[in-house]
């Protein structure tokens, strides 16, 4: 994924110096590294599946985790347990569950991960396909699931459009 797309979605997401925030998949720690610059106070915590991610990511984001303001976890969302940790905001760049298949544990998740007036940014590209089309998918997950979708966004960059949905559960604000 180009950094041109990671830096849009973190423009989108709009993390505060303050804010906890929670990435879903986090590869090799890119967006890890651009929210860091953002935070004073605030801590983002990253998760992926793959361990070897994981220490891509915590290589590149070294004196960010030595500061408190990132925590890496190999970890699924499904399952993921950050104790008493609740996030202003969660964000998900090309994690495929998403537009596939059923993604109820997700979102049951996600509802108990955010805090009352949380958000969450579902990002995602496929190549061949526009964005709104992408965008439907996302929207169409999140409805299913009775989620309110407050936002469709979309960025076009070299070689293809990623789309975004920002939705918050049904209970909340």
């Amino acid at each position: 994924m180009s950094l041109d797309r990671i830096g849009w979605a973190v423009d989108i997401v709009a993390p505060q110096a303050s804010e906890r925030l929670l990435e879903i998949g986090c590869g090799h720690g890119v967006a890890v590294t651009k929210v860091c610059d953002r935070l004073v106070d605030g801590e983002i915590v990253a998760i992926d599946r793959s361990a070897a991610m994981i220490a891509a990511a915590a290589h590149r984001n070294a004196e960010y985790v030595a500061a408190g303001r990132a925590t890496l976890r190999v970890a699924e969302l499904r399952s993921f347990d950050p104790g008493q940790r609740q996030f202003d905001k969660v964000f998900a760049i090309r994690v495929g569950v998403f537009t596939r298949g059923d993604p109820k544990r997700e979102f049951a998740a996600l509802a108990r991960l955010l805090k009352p007036d949380g958000r969450v940014f579902l990002f995602h590209d496929e190549p061949s396909t526009h964005a709104d089309e992408v965008a439907a998918k996302l929207d169409a997950a999140a409805l299913r699931h009775q989620w309110i979708v407050e936002a469709q966004l979309a960025h076009a960059f070299d070689g293809g459009e990623i789309a975004c949905v920002v939705a918050r559960p049904p209970s909340s604000p």
